[in-house]
């Protein structure tokens, strides 16, 4: 008996990420002769610091680059740590890191050790879509909790406390800068998720991967308001690190042992020539600020120039590199809307239902994390584009 055609298992039916598909799509136009402009995915234009490029090279000449322990260099582990000191005024033991293969592996590792499939987690909405996709895959379910204008786009305690009296929440992920609105809680609102997840004895992971990108006040670590917190960052946004698959997280010392036998079978150890990399990544910090007034006045040209087109309604945008747009008086499909201002305009954008599959069908997303140029470029196209609908 032979098998014509596999079946995939039940838990590879998660929704797509969309921002990926157009990307994808974007580059199938750009192979086929467009000009595209891009602004669909969360990528730094700049290159890794030259003092990361520069490491990278010396490992390569120095021999073989073989594995590392599973927890990670210990030289990079103390250095995230020390980080924690320099940027935040924590302490956190080196013990406490984990360093995995982009802030991806850190999700699947604190997912799979904290909660068991039938587990609910609360996560914000709109928000990163990943979150939801693999907590699908695991067979937890997630607890969307819709945050708007009308809660600063961060999601509250009080969410939290009526939802959990609804039906007990297992846990809680939040984000500042958030993903898709570069909205930042505040301090008060970050302590008191804190408090909620701490009184009721649910893990709290509070996602930091675009701290460092922020544009009126620095961000504050989950850690500053409880050392219990699981605390997921990157080398991807801030330093520039996309392609090298380079993350860590910061998680209560009981947990490191079970972090640590999953990194065993699930990756072995994050990429080693990252990691050698990243630890030069913090000395790099005149280079990145200058890549961040990049995206700083990128942000500007958009907000200057979105409204006078019609996007009147963003969300603050207070760091990372997004603008969310409501984009209702246009249309009440993103998806269509993406698509045809992608294949007629060469504008790649991110439909809102990638980040919010109940209210996204009026929202789309901007990365403004590419040239200068191609923020001017896109405003351009925009307006055409709209002119010809």
């Amino acid at each position: 008996m032979t098998i014509d055609q596999l079946k995939a298992a039940r838990r590879a039916a998660i929704a797509p990420f969309i921002a990926m598909d157009v990307k994808r799509e974007a580059t199938l136009l750009e192979q086929a002769g467009a000009r595209i402009v891009h602004m669909e995915v969360g990528e730094p234009c700049a290159p890794p610091p030259r003092l990361v490029r520069e490491a990278a090279i010396a490992a390569l000449a120095g021999g073989p680059v073989g594995y590392t322990d599973a927890l990670g260099l210990a030289l990079l582990r103390r250095r995230i740590a020390r980080h924690y000191a320099e940027t935040y005024g924590v302490a956190v033991d080196p013990q406490r890191v984990v360093v995995t293969t982009g802030s991806s592996g850190g999700f699947i590792m604190a997912f799979l050790a904290l909660f068991d499939a039938g587990a609910r987690v609360a996560i914000p909405s709109p928000g990163y879509p990943a979150y939801r996709n693999i907590f699908s895959a695991l067979g937890v379910e997630t607890v969307e909790l819709p945050v708007d204008s009308g809660n600063g786009f961060a999601m509250t305690a009080a969410a939290l406390r009526q939802a959990h009296a609804a039906q007990k929440l297992d846990g809680v992920l939040a984000m500042s800068p958030a993903n898709p609105t570069g909205a930042m809680m505040s301090d008060d609102c970050l302590r008191d998720i804190a408090q909620f997840c701490a009184a009721e004895g649910a893990p709290f992971i509070s996602d930091e991967i675009y701290h460092g990108l922020t544009y009126a006040r620095p961000a504050r670590t989950a850690l500053e308001f409880s050392d219990r917190a699981i605390v997921v960052n990157s080398f991807s946004k801030y330093y520039c690190m996309t392609g090298w698959r380079i993350g860590w997280l910061v998680a209560p010392l009981e947990l490191i042992r079970p972090l640590e036998r999953l990194q065993q079978s699930l990756a072995i150890s994050a990429p080693t020539l990252s990691q050698i990399a990243a630890v030069a990544a913090f000395d790099a910090r005149d280079e990145l600020e200058a890549v961040k007034e990049g995206y700083r006045r990128n942000r500007e040209i958009l907000l200057d120039g979105l409204p006078n087109l019609g996007f009147d309604r963003l969300a603050p945008a207070d760091g990372a590199f997004y603008l969310y747009a409501d984009i209702s008086r246009f249309t009440d499909d993103s998806t269509r809307f993406c698509h045809d201002l992608l294949h007629r305009a060469g504008v790649a954008a991110t439909p809102g239902v990638d980040f919010d599959p109940q209210r996204g069908h009026l929202s789309l997303r901007l990365s403004y994390a590419g040239a200068q140029a191609d923020m001017i470029e896109a405003l351009v196209r925009l307006k055409g584009f709209l002119a010809r609908r």
